[in-house]
């Protein structure tokens, strides 16, 4: 269990340090919040969709958990070139525990920038349903966990740095814009309804929108069966990747 404290606190003690980290990752959900929040409000509403802020801000608190999460797996590749990693890996330590440690580490870092974005919200005109605060924050805490231990499973098949973000991208990007993030889902197309529901994105932002305003499209059962699912089995992909990276 010290090993899996350690390497938490060492998460944990990077992004305190790193301010320009803390507010540079905010900038991007707070430029989603605005351009579109104030942006497409009006049409939300003569659409019939009524307040468009209270439908985007879940969506974008998901976001900025799901993007801090899994672009912490660069840390080990990071790791990994200044040579903290072998010695790390030559511990006479579980690998699992390593692995273990890093991720609730990187997923406790996302969480907290989840809620710092929703604190943001409130000023913008929010206001979530008191009584689901709770639940919404388990919703936050399965998608960080579940987007580190995928961004630890890829990063434990590669060595360069500047690979990482392409390939992250190029996989999340079409998770954020097919989860129903930005607008909803009823409706769709018979293709993209079917794309949607294979989402995992979409069950953790139907959660965070759900607990937080009442709107969702699947009940909280399955959103929360559905991330805990996969959460578990990126967690035991990431910890198989992880165990095969040589010291």
């Amino acid at each position: 269990m010290s090993t899996i404290y350690i390497l938490w606190l060492r998460q944990l003690k990077r992004y305190v340090r790193s301010k320009q980290r803390m507010f540079a990752s905010l900038a991007q959900p707070l430029l989603f919040l605005v351009a579109f929040g104030f942006g497409f409000s009006s049409i939300f509403a003569k659409a019939g969709g009524g307040n468009y802020i209270e439908f985007l801000a879940p969506g974008i608190i998901a976001m900025s958990v799901m993007f801090t999460a899994v672009f912490s797996g660069i840390e080990i590749i990071w790791d990994k070139q200044y040579g903290f990693l072998k010695e790390t890996l030559v511990a006479p330590v579980s690998r699992f525990n390593i692995m273990l440690g890093r991720t609730l580490g990187g997923a406790t870092v996302a969480f907290i920038q989840g809620i710092i974005v929703l604190i943001i919200t409130l000023f913008i005109g929010f206001k979530p349903v008191v009584s689901g605060i709770f639940l919404a924050i388990v919703f936050m805490f399965l998608l960080a966990l579940f987007f580190t231990a995928f961004g630890t499973a890829i990063a434990s098949k590669l060595d360069d740095m500047q690979g990482f973000p392409l390939i992250i991208n190029f996989i999340v990007m079409p998770l954020f814009f097919l989860s129903g993030a930005l607008f909803p889902i009823a409706g769709l197309p018979a293709v993209f309804a079917d794309i949607v529901k294979l989402n995992p994105l979409s069950y953790a932002v139907d959660g965070v929108r759900g607990a937080l305003t009442g709107m969702h499209t699947f009940s909280f059962f399955t959103d929360g069966i559905v991330l805990t699912l996969i959460t578990l089995v990126c967690l035991w992909i990431g910890a198989e990747l992880f165990k095969r990276i040589q010291a």
